[in-house]
């Protein structure tokens, strides 16, 4: 089960409120597994969208937890977020998680960086123990979508990127080729380092600003800029004509009163400003300023929605179904094996009991009764493959489990959890979750 927010469904300000950092995200992980409706949980959390994935073992308890983790990270209530909070569940969960994968959900139609946060996700993971479980095939499976739509299709191309779109907004703004210009970037992180990479190739000169001065030596050096600390802002502000901020910290660290001070000593040139950040790195106020053009991620996504090529979308959409399908069938297929198990230990205890039973009538020295166990043994096998290897291949089709049922009510067979499947009581394949709450109510 998936509950979340995304740039689709929220507004910036909700999802601002709603982004986790590493240990915000540990805490919920800790206080979602000890609820007794989920079992396993793993937090993605980028730029444009916050969900939590859930392997859980009762929808509704499970929707209303989850749920309840989420508003109180946001500080507003389900009946205040209304249609912003969404779930899907089962096949529906697995196929979102492979479009976010492939990048079909995000603003940039088509970029990778997603696939960075389900390594991230799978790596702690991991680190929890929970290597093997549900939630750990299901992302292993994603990273496997996401390479396939990149690798056999032409994503890549389709879907332009956010620094590309800035791009085009800035040579709108300052007017005139953009090589030759100063751009200042505000941080040193991944995205900063794409960012600079991106301007260094258009021509662009480079100065990069961050609070750790070695870590903007590295990425000025690397893309043939120059680094400076932030607290020559306002100066580096000044001289600019591209900016963008993606810090990752909390405040904004381009407010008013930097900007402000920094356009007396450039009149009549415009500036643009890109605020990749969430939370926002630059106040929102700075875009009343006189001659600054600001835009955010909302701003930069509304650029992109028509980007991508129409036969690479369908494309990607397809591999979604069919590894959708893939992964069910391999579920369905897993669900049976309890069964198939069940029924070869009956079988062995059958013929086990029978032969003690016959060495307590008949006198049999050790290589007979060897013998005859062998071949005992062997009939049993024989009898047994074509059904449970038959029984395999039918669980792979949709209803396929019905046919495990009927070996077990056929050979009276007790199999322990996860010999069931299926919606527990009446839940949504896919909705909001003020809906499936009020389901519960």
């Amino acid at each position: 089960m998936v509950v979340g927010l995304s740039h689709r469904t929220a507004s910036l300000d909700v999802l601002e409120r709603a982004s986790f950092d590493a240990a915000a995200a540990a805490e919920v992980v800790d206080a979602l597994t000890a609820s007794p409706h989920v079992d396993e949980v793993f937090v993605l959390s980028t730029c444009n969208r916050v969900e939590l994935y859930c392997d859980v073992s009762r929808f509704h308890g499970a929707v209303a937890d989850v749920g309840d983790a989420l508003c109180r990270r946001i500080g507003l209530g389900v009946d205040q977020l209304g249609e912003q909070l969404y779930v899907h569940y089962e096949d529906a969960g697995v196929e979102h998680l492979f479009r976010v994968a492939c990048g079909l959900d995000s603003m940039a139609v088509g970029e990778s960086q997603i696939l960075g946060q389900l390594r991230l996700a799978l790596r702690d993971l991991h680190e929890r123990g929970l290597a093997g479980g549900a939630l750990d095939r299901l992302l292993q499976s994603a990273l496997r979508v996401g390479k396939r739509a990149h690798s056999e299709t032409g994503l890549d191309a389709a879907g332009a990127s956010l620094v590309d779109a800035a791009l085009t907004r800035a040579a709108g703004v300052v007017g005139g080729p953009l090589a030759g210009r100063r751009a200042l970037v505000v941080g040193a992180g991944a995205m900063s380092a794409l960012v600079a990479t991106t301007f260094a190739r258009a021509g662009l000169d480079v100065v990069v600003a961050n609070r750790s001065p070695e870590r903007a030596q590295r990425l000025a050096a690397a893309v043939g800029g120059r680094a400076v600390g932030l607290e020559d802002l306002r100066a580096e502000v000044a001289a600019a004509d591209v900016v963008t901020s993606c810090t990752g910290a909390l405040g904004h660290v381009l407010d008013v009163a930097i900007v402000a001070a920094a356009l007396l000593d450039r009149p009549g040139r415009p500036l643009f400003v890109a605020d990749l950040a969430l939370p926002r790195d630059v106040d929102p106020e700075v875009a009343t300023l006189p001659g600054v053009h600001l835009v955010d991620l909302e701003g930069l996504g509304a650029d992109l929605a028509a980007s991508a090529v129409a036969d690479d979308l369908r494309s990607v959409r397809a591999i979604v179904r069919e590894e959708v399908a893939a992964h069910a069938a391999s579920l369905r297929a897993a669900d049976v094996a309890p069964t198939v198990v069940a029924l070869r230990a009956q079988a062995r205890h059958v013929v086990d009991v029978e032969m003690r039973r016959l060495g307590s009538r008949v006198a049999l020295d050790d290589t007979v009764r060897a013998e005859v166990d062998r071949t005992v043994h062997r009939i049993v096998e024989k009898l047994l493959h074509t059904p449970t290897v038959r029984v395999k291949e039918l669980a792979e089709a949709p209803g396929g489990v019905g046919y495990a049922a009927a070996l077990r009510a056929l050979f009276d067979l007790e199999v322990g959890a996860g010999g069931g499947g299926g919606l527990p009581g009446d839940a949504p394949l896919s909705g909001t979750v003020a809906d499936a709450v009020g389901r519960v109510s």
